[in-house]
């Protein structure tokens, strides 16, 4: 089941992220579709901005799949607590 765990979590982040192409064909107004209207005005401050926002999202989700092996697999231990190896 890990690697399915592994797996959902940046499928979830390109579902949200991906769904800018929705938004253009759909006329739905959204983040996606501003990212597209910055990059066809040459607006490079919404297009960093929004490709910080992106980023984070997919590591707050690597991060969260990580969280979640503990949780799934109790053989998975966090390294470094104090005590016994």
């Amino acid at each position: 089941i890990l690697p399915v765990v592994s797996y959902l979590g940046p499928l979830v982040v390109s579902i949200l992220t991906g769904s800018f192409i929705i938004e253009k064909i759909f006329g739905i107004p959204g983040l996606g579709s501003e990212f597209v209207v910055s990059v066809t005005n040459r607006d490079y401050t919404v297009i960093m901005g929004t490709t910080v926002f992106f980023s984070v999202l997919l590591l707050v989700s690597i991060l969260l799949v990580d969280l979640l092996y503990g949780l799934v697999d109790p053989r998975i231990k966090v390294a470094g607590k104090g005590g016994k190896d």
